[in-house]
């Protein structure tokens, strides 16, 4: 069996990958997505086909940007800081990341990871995706100093981000971001 090549699109704010296949994506000329909170995402899947398997994306977040809600999940993750400090609150506890620290996330731990330093941070986001995937957002003291946490626990990840804008705008984002 053969595997073709992804198709891939240019657009003013950089490439992005659009359909199933394999592919190689540099990020340097990558398409960068911002949020209003959440810093920003290079996504590395096509958002039409999403890898069957896994998940991955390059977040970047400037200090004080926390790159979703405080969370456990039943498949484990791994994030592998590629440049800056990042705080990660990881079962109540924060933790200071630096360039090239790795947090294995083991199924259950409820975690966050927040921008920390003076200037952005980039970090590799790596999880397992589960056909019926289990998650939770518990109330956390330490997460709620970041804006990362949910006020009344829920294991629904629509009632946890309601209120939360998810507008985003297409950037070119420098690498590694200065």
């Amino acid at each position: 069996m053969r595997v073709e090549e992804a198709h891939a699109e240019e657009t003013p704010y950089g490439r992005y990958i659009t359909s199933e296949g394999w592919f190689v994506h540099n990020l340097e000329g990558a398409l960068a997505v911002r949020f209003q909170q959440g810093g920003a995402l290079y996504p590395l899947e096509p958002r039409e086909a999403p890898f069957r398997d896994i998940g991955v994306n390059v977040r970047v977040l400037w200090p004080g940007d926390a790159n979703g809600l405080y969370h456990h999940e039943d498949a484990q993750e791994g994030f592998l800081v590629l440049f800056g400090e990042c705080l990660l609150v990881v079962e109540e506890q924060e933790r200071p990341l630096r360039q090239w620290d790795y947090f294995h996330c083991a199924p259950g731990t409820r975690h966050i990871v927040v921008g920390a330093g003076d200037s952005p941070c980039v970090v590799l986001m790596i999880g397992a995706r589960r056909e019926q995937e289990t998650l939770g957002y518990p109330v956390s003291a330490v997460a709620a100093k970041y804006g990362a946490s949910v006020s009344k626990e829920t294991s629904d990840p629509d009632e946890a981000y309601a209120g939360r804008p998810d507008d985003f705008e297409p950037v070119r984002l420098p690498w590694p971001p200065a």
